[in-house]
């Protein structure tokens, strides 16, 4: 996947169709952008999937005769983009969207694979997939942990591209209360892709809960000092922080989390609650204002409302 010049790549493990629906918004984010084969032709047909798994939305776009796609709808934030076509391995990378203001485009060059359906999703189809992880989603929200478990381990042993789903695995093993299980989960990923942020903040949730506070802190420190840490890693130190009532160690890893994605309005809101506790309220004001600016449909932006009406008051 290549936006402008600079090239972003994922690991192909974290393909996954998630089985989700997006809501329409009056200000949407659009992304558009070519696929292409080694030999420089347009790929007619292919499937492109955005997919953000803070907000729980997944839209996708087929490509035209030239190769052309358009992907509508999208929030700001980072979402994370993939391409696929029958008899070329998929290919995927992950950029910042901007809602109500353009966005580069991207061009995805797919390698051929030398089999005949989706790279190493095998044989199975987005409809099927689609249908199995709503089924084990299903089964989540009811908290029938070890349905929900069984059904996602069987989406794993389908195919192992989609290692991802250890991410609901380990976050089923949670709701069980199975702390040591979950974090065997989410090493699962990480042994595919070990800079997977929502693993290693879910080993982190998971020692928490646990009791371990000091283990978890420790591995989001050492998860944050890899190349490949995110916004997820900084933004859960930064909560890890204020949680122990370090206000001014929270307020650097929030920053640092605003500056890994200056669109995503979750780390500048928790600067603001921060703000607030040290009585700096015209910097709480400035904060929440921002959020609602740069985030407007995110569960942050309606709280920053609140919370400035109530700092009028």
């Amino acid at each position: 996947m290549r936006v402008g010049r600079r090239l972003l790549e994922i690991p192909v493990a974290m393909l996954l169709v998630a089985a989700c629906s997006g809501l329409a918004f009056a200000q949407v984010g659009r992304v558009s952008g070519v696929v292409k084969g080694e030999d420089g032709q347009p790929l007619k047909g292919a499937t492109i999937t955005a997919e953000n798994p803070n907000f729980g939305q997944t839209f996708t776009s087929t490509t035209d005769d030239k190769g052309r796609f358009q992907v509508l709808g999208l929030r700001s934030g980072t979402w994370r983009f993939f391409a696929q076509a029958p008899g070329f391995t998929p290919d995927a990378g992950s950029m910042p969207v901007r809602m109500g203001a353009p966005n580069p485009p991207i061009t995805f060059v797919l390698k051929r694979s030398g089999v005949t359906a989706y790279g190493a999703l095998g044989g199975v189809t987005s409809r099927e997939l689609q249908s199995e992880l709503a089924a084990g989603d299903a089964m989540y929200v009811q908290g029938k942990w070890d349905e929900a478990i069984a059904i996602y381990r069987r989406v794993l042993e389908r195919s192992s591209a989609l290692a991802i789903v250890n991410l609901k695995i380990g976050a089923a093993y949670r709701g069980k209360k199975d702390f040591s299980a979950a974090i065997e989960a989410y090493e699962a990923l990480l042994k595919v892709d070990a800079d997977n942020a929502k693993a290693h903040v879910g080993i982190a949730m998971a020692l928490t809960e646990r009791g371990d506070r000091a283990a978890a802190e420790e591995h989001l420190l050492k998860a944050a000092e890899r190349p490949g840490a995110g916004r997820e890693v900084y933004l859960a130190l930064g909560d890890a922080k204020l949680a122990a009532n370090d206000a001014a160690e929270a307020a650097r890893w929030y920053q640092k989390a605003a500056d890994a994605d200056p669109f995503w309005g979750k780390p500048l809101y928790q600067l603001g609650v921060v703000a607030m506790k040290n009585g700096r309220t015209e910097e709480a004001v400035q904060l929440m204002t921002r959020v609602v600016t740069i985030d407007p449909a995110s569960p942050e932006a309606t709280s920053a409302k609140a919370t400035l009406e109530s700092l009028k008051k």
